[in-house]
């Protein structure tokens, strides 16, 4: 069977063990005669694995007994505005720090609701940098909100602020999962599922338990956190599959060594790419060393005709989904946990190929010698 190297932003690339057992039980869950996908949600096997989820990612992030985990639906975006509907309840106002694309959207939500000021922006360097924090003197506002990793610029908060009162939020859709953090240093984080947990349908909320319960009256049901609180994230239909599909990466995840294991392996990753960049005559990283992501590495020739060759040429190989988010060009390449380092050294002896035959043969590149 055929099966190509998904360098997908998400929906990412899964691992090839979890995507057979699913395929094993597809049609018959644990001999039920029932497909998960067939299987009500108020079942006993399905409350089974929702338990079984929850508790693998309790295990694996270290998270303490005072949080509650939460299954949405409506991905990160959603959150965008859950966040300060749930939080705003004492001074209507919140701490953003500006980092990318994802940031702004969460400010202009936020800014529906109440008022936001931003602490740090790393807009005037083109987003290639995480911004030193900077709080008023006498800080009034309800959390401060950060991207720990952005996506489509590829930069990462390589240490996390926790030197504040006020409660920290963190959006970790791109990097949930792929390194350790202290759970214990935010109020709430928030993560779409589809790059390190499992496939898209599902969000994780990972609250404090003194955030919840801060909604107003008015605020609609399916939107309070503390809806999916009392009711186990059961209040309606949750995304079946995408938690059983969960249950099956973190099991996946526990046999990697954890959290501290598949983070050595993507350091190492990204250590075969970067060096790569670094050295490469044709092939280059804008973002600055320190705030490189471990997750989402873009990078360019500086030539916008030359990068789609490479793309096309990659697509032929079946190195699929290099070019950069449409904001930015230029091609990225998402390492995400399911992602092995053979396919990162594949791609490496690729590229060099790529650029030996561009620099040989002047400005042309023959598939045939590639």
């Amino acid at each position: 069977m055929r099966r190509v190297t998904n360098f997908s932003a998400g929906p990412s690339t899964l691992p090839y063990s979890v995507l057979k057992k699913a395929q094993a039980e597809f049609t018959s869950y644990q001999n039920t005669g029932l497909s998960i996908l067939e299987m009500s949600h108020r079942s006993k096997h399905f409350e089974e694995i929702l338990f079984d989820t929850k508790q693998l990612l309790q295990k694996l992030m270290n998270i303490p007994n005072n949080y509650q985990v939460l299954f949405l639906q409506g991905g990160a975006s959603l959150q965008f505005s859950m966040v300060p509907l749930n939080l705003f309840h004492r001074t209507n106002h919140a701490y953003y720090a500006h980092t990318g694309t994802w940031s702004e959207k969460a400010i202009q939500e936020a800014r529906k609701m109440g008022e936001v000021t931003m602490i740090s922006s790393s807009e005037d360097k083109a987003f290639t940098y995480i911004p030193p924090i900077h709080l008023p003197n006498h800080p009034s506002a309800d959390y401060i909100h950060i991207t720990t990793n952005n996506t489509i610029e590829g930069t990462r908060y390589d240490t996390i602020p926790n030197e504040f009162d006020i409660p920290l939020v963190a959006d970790m859709s791109s990097n949930i999962l792929s390194e350790v953090y202290d759970v214990t240093k935010f109020g709430l984080i928030y993560a779409g599922a589809q790059k390190n947990i499992g496939p898209a349908g599902l969000t994780i909320v990972i609250i404090r338990d003194d955030l919840i319960g801060k909604a107003p009256q008015n605020c609609p049901t399916m939107l309070d956190y503390s809806t999916y609180v009392k009711t186990k994230s059961l209040y309606n239909t949750p995304p079946t599959f995408s938690i059983y599909m969960t249950k099956l990466v973190l099991e996946w995840l526990q046999k990697q060594g954890g959290v501290e294991g598949i983070e050595k392996v993507n350091k190492e990753k990204a250590r075969l790419l970067y060096s790569f960049l670094d050295h490469s005559p044709l092939f280059h990283s804008k973002v600055e060393p320190k705030f490189r992501s471990i997750m989402n590495i873009p990078f360019t020739t500086y030539n916008a005709e030359l990068d789609q060759l490479f793309i096309q040429t990659a697509l032929e190989h079946d190195f699929l989904e290099l070019q950069g988010h449409r904001s930015t060009g230029g091609m990225r390449a998402s390492l995400y946990n399911a992602m092995s380092i053979e396919s990162v050294r594949k791609l490496v002896d690729f590229m060099k190929l790529f650029e030996q035959s561009y620099l040989l043969e002047g400005n042309y590149v023959s598939n045939k010698d590639l």
